[in-house]
């Protein structure tokens, strides 16, 4: 048996460290995409410090601090116990998802927000906890109770429907990046799970016999815009292609270095500063980033999500059970897609979505959301071993 002193020696500080890391990445890149055009000549220092407004640079402070504090409740209880509340965290935000379809507060031409003055928060963010912890508690009680694991029609039927509804009251907001999210959540713990072959290959042909459908009902004209301009940016540059082919030429404008490494911090104006980019606290934030610290900085945040993600893998293979794993399968699923697709869509390889970078977008309830999930990461890694505290 552990003591409480011993679980501190199961506590992964790598895997902290590399969340502080990519929130620093972030505070750069919201440091300078918020930053206001110089119009005075070079080296004028006053001006080039005058120009940084931080205000969205201490929110992100703000958030990140009380994601700790939200990260530290987190890993104080054991996540077993967490896992008895998953239902009733599943009810509460389908809740909130009901709410944001009548009362929520529309904004780039989906309804997606509750307002309460001027705080906004993003339900559906927090979707994707609730969504791992209820199909990791399904998954883990089907692995104990029956032989074939969730390989029986029964259990494929309550994962589904677990996943479907949340996902239906997301895709009227409409939101279809957080509902690719949960859908890439979905089939990534399911193949952990060791679901059988021939069920992939009828929900391959469901979704692939499905692409007329939502195509012709469910996608509104700028989502199919959006996509058209994904398979051919040029066909558009100075319309609907036009952010997309800004993105790649602002990282490719910071070469090797970036632009502070050729300038300094306080050189000329970036790219972003000129408001050629949309979005780029948020969306674009990694093309800001990397025009700024060039291919070494672009390289460096890939890589730090890799040893993320990895390290992530690594606690589910010592979690003590399945529980534990499919835990950290649900959460290493969701930050690789939020990385593969914020990143790919910068670089014009993935369309564009409303997806945002983990710890370096700016916004609280990503944030926070990152935050518990890798709370509950950590959790499952400080109890490997059973521990009495």
């Amino acid at each position: 048996m552990f003591q409480k002193k011993n679980a501190i020696k199961n506590f992964d500080f790598l895997l902290l460290f590399i969340i502080i890391l990519l929130t620093g990445f972030g505070l750069i890149g919201i440091a300078l995409a918020t930053r206001s055009p110089m119009e005075g000549t070079e080296g004028a220092i006053a001006e080039a410090i005058g120009s940084f407004n931080l205000q969205q640079v201490k929110l992100q402070i703000i958030w990140f601090a009380t994601g700790l504090v939200l990260m530290i409740i987190v890993v104080s209880v054991d996540y077993h116990k967490i896992n008895d509340l998953a239902p009733y965290a599943y009810l509460a935000v389908i809740g909130l998802l009901v709410i944001v379809k009548f009362f929520g507060t529309t904004g780039g031409g989906a309804q997606r927000w509750i307002a309460i003055g001027s705080f906004r928060m993003q339900p559906s963010e927090f979707t994707k906890i609730t969504v791992i912890l209820i199909l990791a508690r399904i998954m883990a009680r089907e692995d104990e109770e029956e032989e074939e694991g969730i390989n029986d029609f029964k259990t494929i039927g309550k994962l589904i429907i677990a996943l479907a509804l949340p996902l239906a009251l997301i895709i009227i907001q409409p939101d279809m990046g957080t509902a690719m999210v949960l859908a890439v959540i979905f089939a990534g713990m399911v193949f952990v799970a060791g679901i059988k072959y021939k069920y992939l290959f009828i929900a391959l042909a469901a979704a692939v016999a499905a692409v007329p459908v939502v195509w012709y009902t469910i996608l509104d004209d700028f989502q199919k815009k959006r996509i058209q301009v994904f398979l051919n940016p040029g066909m558009d540059p100075l319309g609907d292609g036009y952010h997309v082919l800004q993105s790649i030429i602002s990282i490719g404008s910071g070469q090797l270095t970036g632009q502070i490494g050729r300038a300094g911090l306080l050189g000329d104006n970036l790219l972003s500063q000129l408001d050629f980019l949309p979005a780029k606290d948020t969306d674009f934030v990694f093309s800001v980033t990397t025009e700024a610290l060039g291919f070494i900085g672009g390289i460096t945040i890939i890589v730090l999500y890799y040893l993320l993600i990895m390290r992530t893998l690594r606690v589910a293979r010592r979690s003590r059970d399945k529980l534990g794993s499919y835990i950290c399968v649900g959460v290493a699923s969701m930050v690789l897609f939020h990385v593969f697709e914020n990143i790919g869509m910068s670089m014009g390889i993935m369309p564009i979505t409303g997806i945002p970078l983990p710890f370096i977008s700016y916004g609280g309830s990503s944030m926070w959301t990152n935050m518990i999930s890798f709370g509950l990461v950590l959790n499952v890694g400080m109890r490997r071993q059973k521990i009495n505290f």
